[in-house]
């Protein structure tokens, strides 16, 4: 697995520079969305790429991250084995408050511009390696997350706010086994204190939705699920080898986790120079998760 231990490790990165960027504040269970990491065949042009898209350059250490509006993106270069197209984690989707006008000004950037229905609130564009981005038009039915019945959280309703900032994390969308939303909603509640929801797809003609989604949220990020009939596979080794959690005492919350019959991949570890912890888990899916105590401090 490519996770930030086997490459260069958070923590190793955390000893020379602090992250001036913010993270969103965690939920109850203390946590929060992170980062993104991807292995790419070219870091330069993929630095360039996420630049393009808003992100600023952040030294952590020895290297550097690209920091958008409350999620970290970490590029390493190498060899993956697919795009997230395929695997558990399908998509990372984000909202923009103009999509026609973004897709026009990424297209005189030089990225790649997927087809696009005519009159669709969401945009697909690609990374230099193919990956692909989902974009979503701001104030349309796709965005808003509906919580499900007699629950309240001022976070998770922030989907149904106008944004307020350039660009936003929307969510990442988990493909599974028939049956697997419902059983993967109930876990990411259980397991990371995520609000429970549903998210409509675009609506039909007669105005009814296409799809309705299973969703929890997490500051940061929600989190869609989706049935598909093909089997996708783990993200390890894929183009978004792991996506990352920010956590508030991190090693009383894996104490918890494995009290709930987690297994860690990577038991918890904090390092001696800085105080910057990590672990590292695999969903019952397939989405490995590193589980950072740091990254938000600064």
């Amino acid at each position: 697995m490519r996770t930030l231990a086997s490459v260069v490790t958070l923590a190793a990165l955390l000893l020379e520079a602090p992250v001036r960027a913010q993270l969103a504040a965690p939920n109850p269970a203390g946590v929060t969305m992170g980062h993104l990491h991807y292995v790419v065949r070219d870091v330069e042009a993929n630095r360039k790429f996420w630049m393009d898209f808003g992100a600023t350059p952040v030294k952590i250490g020895s290297r550097e991250a690209l920091k958008l509006p409350e999620v970290f993106i970490f590029l390493d270069r190498g060899e993956s084995s697919g795009g997230t197209e395929g695997s558990v984690v399908n998509h990372v989707a984000f909202r923009l408050p103009d999509i026609p006008k973004a897709l026009a000004r990424f297209r005189s950037l030089g990225v790649r511009v997927l087809p696009q229905n005519p009159g669709s609130p969401i945009g697909n564009i690609l990374t230099p390696d193919g990956e692909r981005i989902e974009l979503f038009h701001d104030g349309t039915e796709n965005v808003p997350f509906h919580l499900d019945e007699g629950r309240r959280d001022a976070v998770a309703e922030r989907l149904s706010r106008s944004m307020t900032m350039p660009v936003t994390t929307h969510h990442f969308h988990l493909y599974l086994p028939k049956g697997g939303s419902q059983e993967a909603k109930a876990w990411y509640v259980k397991m990371f204190g995520a609000v429970p929801g549903t998210r409509r797809g675009s609506l039909r003609t007669d105005g009814t939705p296409q799809t309705v989604y299973l969703a929890a949220d997490i500051p940061g990020m929600n989190i869609n699920f989706l049935d598909v009939e093909e089997k996708a596979v783990p993200t390890r080794g894929r183009m978004l080898d792991h996506i990352g959690f920010e956590v508030r005492n991190l090693e009383a919350f894996c104490r918890r986790l494995e009290a709930a019959g987690v297994k860690l991949e990577r038991p918890y570890r904090r390092n001696a120079g800085d105080g910057f912890a990590t672990a590292l888990l695999v969903d019952p899916w397939g989405t490995s998760i590193e589980l950072t105590e740091g990254l938000s401090r600064h």
